[in-house]
């Protein structure tokens, strides 16, 4: 019998080294892991950054450019290598690969991203290993998932997986930056609300776009989907094996005992955020503590540009407190706001509270 998928990330300076050459090694123990995962029916899904590395190593550049269509040539020249890395690291342990390219398109939508879930549940019901990563070279927007961390969330929730393990050149969440004198390693985060008093850098290599940020925050999405996530270090070997088996390494952030239903963390973490309704105290109680829709009467003003169904946040005194997705444009919910009738600014089943 199958168990639960474990998603492990791999981040692209842990992948390829300073002059853009693969490390054969990180590709090495990876393989081993998933493999050894696989005869404990453990199926793995692999999220992959590298591609944009090594299309510049490949064609000599030592610097991450910062132009879009440099990163999207890049990354045509690299995805083919990176895809071939993995197959050759797999097949010597009797894995297959399976290439799948996302955008953030595919997330933002509700069919598309139902469609990218049920095309890795069947790769992995064929019991091959998915190799994921964002389709930078056909991106309309900046190349945005911070290095693949948040596609990595994405994809974990997507398949209501297990465990969510983030490898990268770090041992895990300290309480300063690492090389810092005195920096202690956090074992377990569990009040998320402590994250925001950590001095937690956003620096990153000169291949990567993400840093330890961008991993907390992939963690916390992960965790509030009832997916336990793991920020461990990707060049020591059996990490990703040690983490799927419980063993301590690096930080842990335990999964929610109360994760929110799929389709609710879709509009949080799934919709990109396209204006704001700012709310009375009234209209704050109501949802919050009630779970009721979000009324006209209890609009007091609009931010932003936004057609019905998009998802926009919803503030009280000028602070966030929930997400929803609009019952009517930006024009219209201006118009609508403060009169007294059942017009919904937001159903309470597209609502979710922060």
């Amino acid at each position: 019998m199958k168990r639960r998928t474990v998603v492990v990330k791999v981040g692209s300076s842990t992948l390829v080294d300073e002059r853009g050459r693969a490390r054969a090694r990180v590709f090495s123990q990876v393989a081993a892991d998933v493999a050894a995962l696989a005869a404990e029916s453990t199926p793995v899904v692999i999220v992959s950054s590298g591609a944009i590395a090594l299309g510049l190593g490949t064609l000599g550049r030592d610097q991450r450019p910062r132009r879009l269509a440099e990163l999207q040539a890049a990354s045509a020249v690299g995805q083919s290598l990176l895809l071939r890395r993995w197959e050759r690291a797999l097949a010597r342990r009797a894995g297959r690969a399976a290439q799948v390219l996302l955008t953030v398109g595919d997330i933002h939508r509700r069919d598309g991203y139902l469609n990218a879930r049920r095309t890795l549940e069947t790769l992995l019901a064929w019991g091959l290993v998915p190799i994921v990563n964002e389709n930078d070279s056909t991106a309309t927007d900046e190349i945005s998932f911070g290095d693949n961390d948040a596609l990595a969330a994405q994809v974990a929730v997507m398949l209501r997986a297990r465990l969510l393990v983030l490898l990268t050149d770090i041992g895990g969440l300290y309480d300063r930056d690492p090389r810092r004198p005195g920096a202690r390693l956090i074992e377990e985060a569990s009040d998320h609300r402590l994250l925001d008093e950590l001095d937690v850098g956003g620096c990153s290599s000169s291949w990567g776009s993400g840093g330890m940020r961008s991993k907390v925050v992939a963690a916390e999405m992960a965790s509030t989907g009832g997916v336990t996530a793991v920020i461990a270090s990707g060049r020591k070997p059996r990490s990703l094996l040690d983490a799927a088996r419980g063993e301590r390494i690096g930080t842990r952030f335990p999964a929610d005992p109360r994760p929110l239903p799929a389709y609710k963390l879709w509009i949080r973490y799934g919709k990109p955020l396209r204006g704001r309704l700012h709310v009375d105290g009234g209209a704050r109680a109501a949802l919050a503590e009630r779970g009721t829709s979000l009324l006209a009467v209890g609009v007091v003003s609009v931010d932003g540009s936004f057609a019905a169904g998009d998802a926009v946040e919803i503030c009280e005194g000028g602070r966030a407190f929930a997400i929803g997705l609009a019952g009517h444009s930006a024009a219209e919910q201006r118009r609508l706001a403060g009169s007294r009738g059942v017009d919904e600014a937001v159903h309470r089943d597209n609502l979710v509270v922060l």
